[in-house]
């Protein structure tokens, strides 16, 4: 049988996050079986890396390898996060790799408008993403229509889901390794880091992001240390010091004594990890003596599951207070190590602070996050201190018994082997597909004049069709429906029609700034092509295609490719010495991108932009020819 092409799109499988966690626990397990081929879409990384190469499947990472394309996108924030997603290179992955399924596990607006792309749903595409708070996402309501296979790391969006009608949104937890987390049974793990072994250690591991509620649990700490103060209770904050939360302040602020507070430093030159209060950053290292190697953990340099697993169990209790979460590996971690775990009872929370899930609940005020209006919790001080009270005074069997309950209830939801078979399922479900379709972006059509239609729905449906190459339901579709309300209102049809067409060249130059220059070439060497670029308008075309015919004169061995906007296509195609009409974008401005620089070879032997003569666009080089027929501005 032939396998089933997988690509699987998601943070890289060996990020420091929850998601290149997971990611890594599925591929192992998918790649395991051996029913399938997996390709990697390895966000955060450029496409040819060649740390990628290491992997056991297929990995390619998301990112442009065109270092301009990247500084071009850098330019606009939202284009720079899109394209961090991989919106950039995705539709090029999916012609290359031909995949049978596509699975994209990222936050939902990773996603945005992946539906509207040619690809979608002509193979099995499945979105599997965290969804943290009510209500819903709109962009995750309006993708449940658009998705086949749609599902979420916590039951809590289900439920909301499905109260929207939405039932075919389902709940696939997000997969952990039990193997890499499990109680140490050695009681000497706390001496490595002379921290006394009756300390009452309370741990949070998590990201520095804000909706970690760090304040609240430092309230509740130095709370429960002043009604306990036989409790010798440390914190232990496993995160990066320098994002986020300024956590230094805030110790101050609550004028706890920061000796109590422990963190996580990690060495980037040998490796090891210490626990100890905060010092700053840059420590010199005790194991290898590297100067100012230590930094406190962060994404790009951490520790490993089996040294994350050792400080798991140095704590005594896990609090993990949040405004919201999608899973939140930590307490799923936590709980393996047979920890008790105290989490906010909110969000994916809801399900592993209830009596089954070993775990207590922390109650929360509800406050409404500014512009989306999204419900969040402010988990209460008071709370995280009673809870940790419950703790502190239980019997060590009756917190020993706890524990084991919370290790089964992740081995029984969350497990590879749980997930791996219901993803596995899902997988074998899917229909097999054939690849005929063409993914070619059709140009649209900005010189189309509409014949007389009196029904202004008709009209509509024919000026989307044979315009913008877009097909319409007059029913459903909110485009059309604005209109018709605008048609209602008194705009006319034509000032409708000059948007259609203004729309429809401003498409096609987005299609034609997608294409590398050498979909437009022909087979013939370089030395023999040579470019003209005249954008508009339609009397500077007509103009510069009275000049054509010398030019060939001049040099009757090059094709003359002209570069002129789609509209204009007409006023010269036809002109014997031209070779090939391009479609003009802004890119074709650069000379020196056209006839190329140092190592760049170019596209074109000569290239002419009459419509430029300036210092800061270069209009005359030409590869060191003596040019003197054609430059008139020159």
């Amino acid at each position: 049988m032939t396998k089933k092409k997988i690509l699987f799109h998601s943070n890289y499988c060996k990020a420091f996050t929850g998601f290149g966690k997971n990611a890594k626990n599925v591929l192992k397990y998918l790649f395991s079986t051996g029913k399938y081929e997996i390709i990697e879409a390895a966000n955060g990384y450029q496409k040819s890396n060649k740390s990628l190469e290491l992997m056991p499947w297929t990995c390619i990472g998301t990112l442009p390898d065109s270092r301009q394309r990247i500084k071009e996108l850098n330019k606009d924030p939202n284009l720079a996060r899109s394209a961090s997603y991989g919106s950039e290179t995705i539709d090029e992955l999916i012609k290359e790799y031909k995949p049978d399924i596509y699975i994209g596990v990222e936050d939902i607006w990773a996603f945005e408008k992946y539906w509207e792309r040619k690809w979608w749903n002509k193979i099995n595409c499945m979105i599997w993403t965290t969804l943290d708070s009510e209500p819903l996402l709109p962009l995750a309501i309006d993708a449940a229509k658009h998705i086949n296979y749609y599902y979420s790391w916590a039951s809590f969006a289900e439920r909301e889901m499905h109260k929207l009608g939405h039932d075919n949104f389902k709940t696939l937890h997000g997969m952990v390794d039990p193997s890499n987390f499990f109680k140490i049974k050695d009681h000497n793990l706390r001496k490595k880091y002379k921290i006394d072994s009756n300390a009452f250690i309370i741990g949070f591991v998590f990201r520095n992001q804000l909706r970690k509620s760090v304040p609240n649990l430092l309230d509740g700490f130095s709370k429960f240390k002043k009604e306990n103060p036989k409790s010798n209770a440390k914190l232990l904050l496993h995160t990066h010091w320098s994002e986020g939360w300024d956590i230094v302040r805030l110790i101050k602020e609550k004028n706890i004594d920061a000796f109590d507070v422990l963190t996580t430093y990690y060495c980037k030159n040998c490796g090891q990890y210490e626990i100890k209060p905060f010092f700053g950053q840059e420590q010199d290292c005790r194991f290898c003596g590297k100067e100012k190697s230590q930094n406190t953990t962060n994404v790009n340099h951490g520790v490993s599951d089996s040294q994350l697993n050792e400080i798991y169990n140095l704590m005594d209790v896990y609090c993990h207070p949040f405004t919201s979460g999608g899973q939140e590996l930590p307490i799923q971690e936590a709980k393996l190590c047979e920890l008790i775990t105290l989490v906010t009872n909110y969000s994916c929370g809801e399900e592993h602070c209830s009596n089954q899930s070993g775990g207590f609940p922390l109650e929360w005020s509800e406050y409404r996050e500014p512009g989306t209006q999204f419900i969040k919790a402010s988990t209460n001080p008071s709370s995280i201190c009673k809870q940790l009270t419950k703790v502190y005074n239980m019997s060590t069997s009756k917190r020993a018994k706890l524990g084991r309950k919370s290790r089964k209830f992740i081995i029984d939801n969350y497990s590879i082997d749980v997930i791996g078979e219901k993803l596995e399922k899902i997988i074998d479900s899917m229909p097999e597909i054939e690849w005929d379709f063409d993914f070619s972006e059709k140009q649209r059509n900005p010189n189309y004049d509409p014949p007389e239609i009196e029904d202004d729905s008709e009209w509509l449906v024919d000026i989307y069709d044979n315009i913008l190459n877009m097909s319409v339901d007059p029913e459903k579709d909110e485009g059309h429906k604005h209109w018709i309300s605008k048609i209602s209102e008194g705009l006319s049809r034509q000032e409708i029609l000059e948007y259609f067409k203004e729309v429809a060249d401003k498409e096609n130059s987005e299609i034609n700034n997608k294409k590398d220059f050498s979909y437009f070439l022909g087979d013939e060497p370089l030395e023999e092509r040579l470019a003209v670029v005249m954008p508009g308008s339609a009397g500077d075309v007509l103009w510069v295609n009275s000049l054509i015919t010398n030019l060939k004169k001049t040099y009757p061995n090059h094709n003359i490719y002209f570069i002129t906007k789609p509209q204009f296509f007409s006023f010269i195609e036809d002109h014997p010495d031209i070779f090939k009409c391009v479609p003009y974008n802004e890119s074709f401005d650069s000379l020196l991108t056209l006839e190329g620089i140092d190592d760049h070879k170019g596209f074109f032997d000569m290239a002419f932009v009459p419509h430029l003569s300036t210092q800061k666009l270069l209009s005359y080089p030409h590869n060191g020819k003596d040019i003197i027929q054609f430059d008139i501005y020159d």
